[in-house]
């Protein structure tokens, strides 16, 4: 790739305008010749034709005698009501084009038929209005493009009902063939126009940590071997590093080297020079650089907020959605106002919602430290951190989706998404759909979660959390089975899901963790991962994981922990493997609808699995997961609206498209791969995987906001700043040969213990001499160093450490003694992060 020379400046202006943000086409340019109509005579099938429905329109596509043929069985109540169309037609201003088609009715009938946008405004680029009869007529005609370039328009036939015209008709079949359109005069079309500008060294476009670990991700080198560091005030270099790890990215369709600079600590803004190369964005050094994108991040919710007037000078609006909703299928009226809007639209649904408030509590639980009770939002300076009352609201609004008898209603929205409009505009009704196993679990989950936190700061909503909890856990005793359906006629969010497994364990754990009653592990054989919203297993994990009031002595405690623990530490060595293979440390394989949230939710269970291991290599790989986000990634976007150099500024979130501009704080949903919108499939179509996103407004598959994508960022932030708060970081523990000392602390510090010199080790980390190493030889580790008494060389308890298991136990620094640090040393040896002991 040829060294851009269009200023940064005048790029980054590019990027952030509304349609010519949209990544513009790039393939060969249309030459003027050839159809743009890949399908266009129906031989074989209806491929790249599709229908739209609503307003009581019904319709059926199919072929027949080698034609396109449409059934309307109902003409609805719009001109739009039913249509068919062919998506995605570039069209260049000031191109003169040849549309030409066979159409014809089995009924008498007008329609119309047009070349629109594809969304925004749906302006006509041309139209006209069409009676058929059964004879087949001809349309052939010429027309010019006058307006902008738009590469994603689309061939349409509105075959609704025509008031001025016919109106209500029985069922009838319109029959559409050779369908051809031409550009045929390209001579004043600019072709000039390219991508938005692809930066050849792309950083953290908010900042790096001053003590964490800084690498830069470089393209386009030709023979450069260096590059520097330069303070951005006073433009001298500060650091000189080298070009390393030159690696072919498959993905990215693009060579890569990487260059470190994790020395440079001393705070200010910088950007980095490479002989050859444009330098890159500006960004941050300094301990709190990620202090108001976390503010931003939670408050972003509180803007999204539903039934409540809310204040903002852009994104503020009154109370919307308060109108009592239907349960489906019944007459029955319930009032479910609250919650947060879910995502680009206004529909509030349990599944996603159980996900993004267990995300803010464990986010609070990891770092309390860093949430403040000043975030600007009304429950600001109550003497309860924002994060907690924000996700509260959600909260207090799932209790009201609790029905009678304890089982979750699955979702509350109208039956079709709305318009581009604030929320306030959606006025239909609202519809209650029946309850699910899938969001009753999850809702027992969150409750059960809810109370343990909200216990000091609120006992009685904790109280109230934990009697709806225990409600939801008897409905899920007497439904065994996956209970979910949702009514084909209500076309918003699914959120469906196969089984129920997962929300289970994680119901079942969490309620175990909530009162320490062994009975809700009774049916738990084995830990299940995820923290998706339709696989949550990993959430029952974290709360083993991160429990402070566990029976250690307890068997079943015993077994889920190191179940979990595996669990984790094993996602996270293939994690950490998918990482290091890719250049810009994204660890996944595939990109799919909602990438971001994937990377978010990887960079959690690296973190998780580096405090349970204490190795680097995983911290290192969870701070990665957070560099991708905020700008080290092949599109070279900071994809939290609001942040960094480059970063979404026409999202598909009807607030913001109704405004005008984004909201800050939301984390793009990011690449994907699987073009599926017509927005990626014009703007990507010719990209590698790594590079199928858009910021287009249209591009629900990548570009879309939600509820669940940002409130892993949140946890993600809290977890990479090593001040986790996991159960391992909790006790402190000094052993010698004759006296033992055990203090709890709210400090991580390092545990010994004398070793006897009387043994050798038979199998290094083998502390239970059961001839395997394992998982439950750093438990006994733990256990023998936080209970002496019971489990330690002289213990009680008749599975106590041995003096032949301190031998073997002793892998960390060999001669200090039996320590914490040897357990971490046993799960790295696991997670193979090291590959012998004694390390």
């Amino acid at each position: 790739m040829k060294n851009l020379t269009v200023k940064r400046c005048a790029a980054v202006f590019a990027a952030c305008t509304v349609l010519a943000a949209a990544v513009p086409y790039s393939g060969v340019p249309v030459n003027a010749a050839g159809n743009l109509i890949s399908n266009s005579t129906f031989d074989k099938n209806t491929s790249g034709w599709g229908t739209y429905k609503e307003s009581g329109g019904k319709c059926s596509l199919g072929t027949e005698d080698g034609q396109l043929a449409l059934t309307v069985s109902s003409v609805g109540k719009l001109n739009y009501a039913v249509q068919v169309f062919y998506d995605i037609i570039p069209l260049y201003q000031n191109g003169v084009y040849r549309l030409k088609y066979d159409i014809s009715s089995s009924v008498d009938r007008y329609i119309e038929g047009m070349i629109q946008q594809n969304g925004g405004t749906y302006q006509a680029y041309t139209w006209k209005g069409l009676e058929l009869t059964s004879e087949p007529q001809t349309v052939d005609y010429e027309f010019t493009m006058k307006e902008e370039t738009d590469i994603m328009a689309k061939l349409v036939f509105n075959c609704g009902i025509q008031e001025k015209h016919e109106g209500e008709l029985p069922e009838h079949t319109i029959y559409i063939d050779n369908v051809s359109l031409e550009l045929i005069d390209d001579s004043n079309v600019d072709y000039a126009s390219s991508r938005p500008y692809a930066p050849s060294i792309n950083v953290d476009q908010v900042g790096y940590r001053t003590d964490g670990r800084k690498t830069a991700v470089f393209r386009d080198v030709t023979d450069q071997t260096e590059f520097k560091v330069i303070n951005a005030d006073t433009k001298e270099a500060v650091f000189t590093g080298k070009l390393e790890n030159k690696t072919e990215n498959k993905s990215a369709d693009e060579t890569n080297w990487t260059g470190d600079f994790s020395s440079v600590m001393e705070a200010g803004r910088y950007y980095i020079s490479c002989s050859g190369l444009d330098d890159s964005y500006t960004f941050e050094i300094g301990d709190k650089v990620y202090s108001n994108l976390l503010d931003d991040s939670v408050r972003m919710l509180y803007l999204q907020r539903c039934g409540v007037k809310v204040e903002d000078k852009d994104f503020g609006h009154d109370a919307c959605h308060t109108d009592m909703a239907t349960v489906y299928g019944t007459s029955d009226k319930i009032d479910v106002s609250g919650g947060w809007h879910d995502a680009g639209d206004y529909g509030r649904y349990v599944v996603p919602a159980a996900k993004a408030a267990a995300d803010l509590i464990y986010a609070y639980d990891a770092a309390p430290e860093l949430y403040s009770d000043d975030i600007g939002i009304p429950e600001s300076g109550n003497g309860t951190p924002d994060i907690l009352d924000e996700a509260r609201f959600e909260l207090e609004w799932m209790m009201k989706m609790q029905a009678a008898d304890g089982g979750a209603y699955h979702k509350v929205s109208c039956a079709n998404f709305p318009a581009y409009v604030m929320p306030t505009k959606e006025t239909a009704e609202l519809i209650v759909t029946p309850v699910s196993s899938t969001a009753t679990a999850d809702f027992c989950a969150s409750m059960a979660l809810a109370a343990e936190f909200y216990e000091e700061y609120d006992k009685d909503f904790a109280k109230k959390c934990m009697e709806a909890a225990e409600k939801s856990w008897a409905w899920l005793e007497a439904n065994p089975n996956f209970v979910f359906k949702n009514p084909a006629d209500i076309v918003t969010g699914e959120y469906g899901d196969r089984t129920d497994k997962d929300e289970r364990y994680w119901a079942a754990v969490q309620m175990y963790r909530a009162t320490g009653d062994e009975k809700y592990l009774a049916n738990v054989s084995k830990a299940l991962t995820g923290l998706d919203w339709s696989t949550v297993g990993d959430y029952g994990n974290i709360a083993l994981l991160t429990m402070k009031n566990a029976d250690k002595e307890s068997e079943v405690f015993r077994t889920a922990y190191e179940n979990a623990a595996s669990a984790v530490t094993a996602q996270a060595k293939t994690l950490l493997k998918d990482a290091n293979s890719n250049p810009y440390g994204a660890a996944l394989t595939m990109y799919n609808w909602g990438s971001n949230m994937t990377i978010a939710n990887g960079g959690i269970i690296l973190a998780l699995a580096g405090e349970l291991t204490g190795e680097e290599s995983c911290k290192e790989a969870a701070q990665a997961q957070l560099n991708y986000l905020l700008g080290v990634n092949p599109v070279g976007t900071c994809f939290v609206s609001g942040y960094g150099t480059v970063s979404p500024e026409n999202p598909h979130h009807r607030p913001s498209m109704a405004v005008g501009h984004a909201m800050k704080g939301m984390l793009a949903g990011g690449v994907n791969q699987n073009l599926e919108d017509s927005a990626a499939k014009a703007y990507c179509q010719d990209q590698p995987a790594a590079k199928c996103y858009v910021d287009n407004s249209e591009s629900y598959s990548t570009n879309e906001i939600t509820i669940y994508w940002n409130s892993p960022l949140t946890y993600l932030l809290s977890l990479t700043e090593n001040t986790g708060s996991g159960e391992q970081g909790d006790v402190t523990t000094t052993t010698t040969t004759e006296t033992t000392t055990t203090t709890t602390t709210a400090a991580t510090t390092t545990t010994s213990s004398a070793t006897s010199a009387d043994e050798e080790a038979s199998l290094y980390g083998d502390a239970n001499c059961d001839g395997e190493v394992d998982l439950s030889d750093a438990v006994m580790i733990m256990q023998s160093l936080a209970n002496p008494d019971k489990y330690g060389v002289n213990g009680s308890d008749e599975r106590h450490i041995t003096k032949q298991g301190l031998a073997n136990a002793d892998v960390r620094d060999r001669g200090d003694g039996v320590t914490t640090g040897d357990a971490q040393a046993i799960q790295a040896f696991m997670l193979h992060s090291i590959t012998s002991l004694p390390q």
